[in-house]
């Protein structure tokens, strides 16, 4: 993250909207972030109370329990704002990439009034050199600076790296395995791997030098309690999300090796070709009395930038999908996937169960060919259930049953015509999503897919999202994320609009400047010198 136009920044969130003055708030017990900046309207009385009976409590910097043991779903629950911070933060174990500028859009969070930010945690950062030793400094440091600033911490701890973003994918320690073992690693049916990403077929076997990656992941999850025990027991670290796969989300690597996930819209292809995963597709198939079945994966199946109907496995009429070895092989993926997810979430609440913090993961949101019949990039991401069923169900299903939120990066998408052209459906997407949740008694979070750039009606879309939606309002909502694009003239005003309007309503243009005070004066000479440095 630059921090050449942070001075300008902070300059511009120091100064409130005309007829809004600055509150400092504290939780409700009277210790919760201290320092905290809201913006309150100067003259006009009931709009913050308003706001705060639709269920907007937290974006006020109130009280609440975190650590919600019953899990039941609140339809009307306040809502907490945070936002992300810059994914290489820390690259290195040891130091904070541009401390000034982290410490400096930390504050700018805290200026706008958001309760707090979500840092990345990367298990190959964390434990870069040998299975024996874990390396915190980085981390804490990023920790120490939401501390001082009186905010709240959301950690995403994530065994899996993300491609281009300037972090290994996996410890060196551990790649280095597939050089006698290539087969760790998702294959598709060509042969190309995914390195970087484990194959869900060895979360358990040792072949991690003697490990398995089910041990590993536990180990990381244990030195990261331990090494942050004072900031849970302070209450900074308000909520743990559980990576669960590349890019932190639960899902097969069904685009091509190598590309951008976040940028491919295509079907996708089946991630079953490694070894291991063959070897389990066949001992299921033989208890299925069809060992044939268990051979490989469909082989009437697209490519990854074919169309769903350029083959005859997920054909509109007559595909292979609805045939019962397409159910059988799909019920198998999808099964492979869950399996996955509850192996994880069960070490991660082990864990993490007695902390004073909320549990979440993160799944896709993959909108496009939702409209199809047999929704063929869900299905290869591994997302399905028999008879036509809702997909996500098994997956709400089995968050539930770990007490553990779902988190949905949909939130800012709005329909357009390159979406109609891939039968794009998010609406129905996210209504289905809630569904399963709302069924099995899981709570849902959002965050953003990409930054608001060209279109700020996806601020509209985020803002009617967490506020206005009746059924499964989000417990909480992260907007992703820091960097040189995020402080941007084409982007920052646009999100300091959407920020104030959440927290604060609407405001009178024609009401008169509000004074400044000390507080937020000295807050932001104190990060004019951090950038200056």
């Amino acid at each position: 993250m630059e921090t050449a136009p942070m001075l300008l920044l902070l300059q511009r969130a120091a100064a409130p909207p005309s007829g809004w003055r600055r509150q400092a708030v504290r939780g409700q017990d009277g210790r919760g972030a201290p320092n905290r900046v809201a913006f309150r309207r100067a003259r006009q009385g009931g709009g913050c109370r308003d706001l705060r009976a639709a269920g907007l409590g937290w974006f006020f910097g109130g009280g609440g329990d975190h650590n919600n043991k019953n899990h039941e779903v609140d339809e009307f629950a306040p809502a907490r704002l945070f936002v992300g911070l810059p994914i290489d933060s820390v690259t290195d174990g040891a130091t904070v990439n541009g401390a000034a500028a982290v410490a400096a859009g930390i504050r700018a969070v805290r200026l706008l009034g958001a309760d707090g930010v979500e840092l990345p945690v990367f298990w190959s950062v964390a434990q870069p050199e040998s299975p024996d030793r874990f390396s915190w400094a980085g981390y804490r440091a990023v920790a120490d600076m939401v501390r001082a600033e009186g905010l709240s911490l959301r950690v995403s701890l994530r065994a899996h790296g993300t491609p281009g973003g300037g972090v290994p994918t996996l410890p060196a320690w551990v790649s280095g395995v597939a050089a006698d073992d290539p087969d760790i690693f998702f294959t598709d049916r060509s042969g190309a791997r995914h390195e970087g990403c484990l194959s869900f077929a060895i979360d358990e076997l040792p072949v991690l030098h003697g490990k398995s990656p089910l041990q590993l992941y536990e180990a990381f999850f244990r030195s990261f309690a331990a090494a942050f025990e004072d900031f849970f027991d302070d209450s900074t670290i308000t909520d743990v999300t559980v990576g669960l796969g590349v890019h932190g989300v639960l899902r097969y690597p069904s685009y091509p090796p190598g590309s951008d996930a976040g940028k491919f819209t295509g079907v996708g292809e089946f991630q079953c070709y490694d070894k291991y995963m063959l070897a389990q597709l066949r001992r299921e198939a033989e208890e299925a009395g069809n060992a044939m079945w268990g051979l490989s994966g469909p082989h009437d199946a697209p490519r990854y930038h074919e169309s769903p109907n350029s083959c005859g496995f997920f054909r509109e009429r007559g595909g292979s999908w609805e045939t019962p070895y397409g159910d059988f092989f799909l019920s198998w993926y999808a099964g492979q996937l869950v399996g996955h997810g509850d192996r994880v979430l069960g070490v991660a609440s082990a864990v993490f169960g007695g902390k004073p913090a909320e549990l979440s993961a993160k799944i896709p949101f993959m909108h496009w060919w939702h409209g199809a019949q047999s929704r063929p990039a869900e299905v290869a991401a591994g997302f399905y259930k028999s008879n036509r069923k809702n997909g996500y169900s098994p997956v709400a299903k089995m968050f539930a049953r770990h007490g553990c939120t779902m988190v949905v990066p949909g939130m800012d998408v709005c329909m357009n015509k390159q979406h109609h052209s891939a039968g794009s459906s998010p609406d129905q997407l996210l209504v289905q999503i809630k569904n399963a949740c709302r069924r099995h008694g899981a709570r849902i979070a959002g965050e953003n897919a990409s930054l608001v750039m060209t279109h700020t009606s996806s601020f509209s879309r985020i803002r009617s999202n967490i506020l206005t939606t009746e059924l499964m309002r989000p417990c909480h909502f992260t907007y992703q994320r820091m960097g040189a694009d995020f402080f941007s003239p084409d982007h920052f005003p646009h999100f300091m609009e959407f920020v104030r309007s959440v927290v604060c309503g609407e405001w009178n243009e024609d009401d008169g400047p509000a004074d400044e005070d000390r507080a937020m004066a000295a807050a932001s000479g104190s990060a004019k010198a951090a950038t200056e440095a």
